[in-house]
């Protein structure tokens, strides 16, 4: 059972996230070209808050970073753990009751933050050997992003991006292959 009590008693409503509705205006293979439509929209005083840039598509993409040894372990560790020093270090001085004490306790902890952050990184770097020799990115991408306006405005937004009434345009990140003219930043300018 979920528990639907607010705050002092009051009840409140569950909402559960929703895609948007509406028109298809255009859609782009790069997110840089569907924020490049509504920064249009917005220099032409349209209401921006009737649009809604929508990812479709989505892939998990994992981008090998490089090759992981001993001492790629080692110094990402030591400078995770540095920050991490550097962090307790700060608010001990902030919070200290003390009342002066030193630069010591700040430059004791980003030691201390460091060679802890080796030990990790040599002990999981141990763990994983052979199984995971590289390190890597994990990114979220949409093959296409769809650029969608509230229907009572779809014909203005149309107009500003310079596509014909009730058309929808396609487009490539190198802009060709297009069902419609490119909006890039001379389309309809």
């Amino acid at each position: 059972m979920t528990n639907t009590q607010g705050p002092f008693g009051t009840s409140r409503r569950l909402s559960f996230p929703k895609p948007p509705t509406g028109d298809v205006i255009a859609t782009y293979d790069s997110y840089e070209g569907a924020q490049e439509a509504v920064d249009r929209l917005a220099h032409a005083d349209f209401p921006v808050r009737a649009a809604s840039i929508v990812g479709n598509d989505m892939k998990s993409v994992e981008r090998v970073t490089g090759r992981l040894s001993w001492g790629r372990a080692a110094g990402a560790g030591a400078a995770s753990g540095l920050w991490l020093g550097l962090f307790l270090g700060l608010v001990t001085l902030f919070f200290s009751t003390r009342a002066n004490p030193g630069v010591g306790y700040l430059f004791g902890a980003v030691l201390l933050g460091a060679a802890f952050g080796i030990l990790f990184g040599l002990i999981s770097y141990a763990l994983t050997r052979r199984r995971r020799d590289f390190s890597s990115v994990m990114q979220v991408v949409a093959s296409s992003y769809s650029l969608v306006v509230d229907p009572e405005a779809a014909n203005r937004a149309r107009t500003v991006l310079g596509l014909g009434v009730g058309t929808t345009a396609t487009t490539t990140v190198a802009g060709a292959d297009l069902d419609e003219p490119p909006l890039g930043p001379t389309a309809g300018a």
